[in-house]
C-alpha cells in the first residue's frame, strides 16, 4: 500500500488529493482546495501556497506526489503565474523528500475516463465512481485526485512490468 497526493497547481486554487494504492486497489483518504488570497502579491500567495501543501504533506504522509503539468494558453501573464505555482507544487513534495511525478491533463484524462478529451464533469464522474466517499467539493479537488490516480495507475503497470521482466531474465 502507498498514499499519493496529487496536486492539481493554480495560484488561486490548488486542488489536493490523497489516495492509497494497492495494485489496481484504490482508497480515497482526502481531498480538498488551497486557496490563496487574490488582492496579495504573488510572493504571498506562493509562500500561503507552498505552507498549505507542507502542512498536507506533514498530515497525510504521503510516499509519492503526482503533479499536473501546466497547459500553455493565450494570456501569457496567467501561464507565468500558473507556472509560478507549479514550481511550488512540485517543490513542497521534493523538498519533503518525495518522489514527484508530473503528468500531462490528456494522459491524466486518458487513465482515468478512458479519453483525453474528457471534460471536468466526466472527470468527477470517474473519480466518485472509483474513489467512493470521495466528496469532491470543487472540481479543482476532482481533478486532483485524478492525477494521484494516474500517478497510481501508471505505478502498477511500472511495477507490473518490472515484475515480468524481472521473472523473465530469471527463466
Amino acid at each position: 500500500m502507498i498514499r499519493i497526493l496529487g496536486i492539481d497547481p493554480g495560484l488561486r486554487i490548488t486542488g489536493w488529493g490523497v489516495v492509497e494504492s494497492d495494485g489496481n486497489r484504490l482508497r480515497h483518504v482526502a481531498d480538498g482546495i488551497v486557496m490563496t488570497d487574490s488582492t496579495a502579491g504573488v510572493p504571498i500567495r506562493l509562500r500561503a501556497l507552498h505552507e498549505a501543501l507542507s502542512a498536507l504533506i506533514e498530515l497525510y504522509r504521503p510516499e509519492e506526489a503526482a503533479v499536473e503539468e501546466t497547459y500553455v494558453n493565450t494570456n501569457a501573464t496567467a501561464t507565468l503565474k500558473l507556472g509560478y505555482a507549479r514550481g511550488v507544487a512540485l517543490l513542497a513534495p521534493a523538498l519533503a523528500g518525495l518522489t514527484v511525478a508530473e503528468y500531462g491533463a490528456k494522459t491524466v484524462k486518458l487513465s482515468v475516463v478512458g479519453t483525453g478529451g474528457a471534460d471536468k464533469n466526466q472527470v468527477g464522474v470517474m473519480v466518485r465512481r472509483l474513489l467512493p466517499g470521495a466528496t469532491l467539493k470543487r472540481a479543482d479537488a476532482a481533478d486532483a485526485l485524478a492525477v494521484a490516480i494516474c500517478h497510481a495507475h501508471h505505478r502498477a503497470s511500472r511495477n507490473a512490468w518490472s515484475r515480468s521482466a524481472a521473472n523473465a531474465v530469471r527463466a
